[in-house]
């Protein structure tokens, strides 16, 4: 079990990672210039928040096969679209700011002025939506272990676990199926309150 959870939870911190550069390199682009790039972005992000979480992830395991790798990339892929519209979101209203317009009138390039002046004053919201997406990674991960497309054996993962012993719940032991289905609700549930608390103060 706890070995699992490091598996577990070092997936969920790794396919956050990516997501996270995803949406914050897609959400700045947008915000930022406007015109025909946000509307191509944000007709891409609708597209993708219209397919469910798990059917995207299911259909980018199934095109990149069992591994690490391919399952960072299927949940990096199902979850950056809410990095994106956070942050497209908040620099729609922050490129509109005096200390921006003064950074473009100095003649500093765009680049710089978006990692520089715009991104350091969306930390708060990015560490909330990295918090919920974590949370979302780990649901992930374990859905797509407990279908067999998850880490594959002998190394071990929580959805993994459950799905090689669900059948003791009700011919054997139960605790084998029930502890790591408790720890993956308790993970969740845990990320969601601490994003909530981070998003209330």
């Amino acid at each position: 079990l706890v070995t699992g959870g490091r598996i577990s939870l070092g997936n969920g911190f790794c396919a956050v990672l990516i997501s996270m550069f995803i949406g914050i390199s897609a959400g700045l682009s947008a915000g930022y210039y406007g015109g025909r790039a946000d509307r191509i972005l944000t007709w891409l992000m609708g597209v993708m928040w219209s397919i469910p979480s798990m059917l995207l992830a299911l259909a980018v395991s199934f095109a990149l096969g069992k591994g690490f790798i391919p399952i960072l990339i299927a949940i990096g892929l199902s979850t950056w679209v809410d990095v994106a519209r956070m942050v497209r979101g908040q620099v729609l209203s922050l490129r509109e700011r005096e200390y921006v317009l003064a950074a473009k009138v100095l003649g500093l390039s765009d680049l710089r002025i978006m990692l520089r002046h715009i991104l350091p004053n969306l930390r708060g919201i990015l560490l909330i939506v990295a918090t919920s997406n974590f949370a979302s990674a780990i649901l992930l991960e374990a859905g797509l272990s407990f279908l067999g497309l998850g880490i594959p054996p002998p190394a071990p993962s929580w959805g993994g676990m459950v799905r090689d012993h669900y059948g003791m719940i009700v011919s054997g032991p139960v605790y084998l199926a029930l502890l790591p289905g408790l720890t993956i609700m308790a993970s969740v549930m845990s990320f969601h309150l601490i994003s909530s608390a981070l998003r209330d103060r």
